[in-house]
């Protein structure tokens, strides 16, 4: 039984649909690639605020700024 877990951060509006896009995506990708039976194939969407999102060592809005002034 594959387990996929994707992680976006908290901003915006994700939509239904884009996130029932998401899971569609990663199950056809499986049963593409690994013939993976969709039945049994699991997707977790977490969405992560950016608090807790992090990149680089730093807070993900801090690298943000960082990237923007290069």
């Amino acid at each position: 039984m594959p387990y996929v877990n994707i992680k976006i951060t908290k901003e915006g509006n994700v939509t239904k649909e884009q996130k029932a896009a998401l899971i569609k995506g990663a199950t056809d990708l499986l049963v593409n690639v690994l013939h993976k039976n969709p039945a049994s194939t699991v997707v977790v969407i977490d969405e992560v605020d950016l608090d807790n999102w992090g990149l680089g060592g730093d807070p993900i809005l801090v690298t943000r700024e960082k990237n923007k002034k290069k």
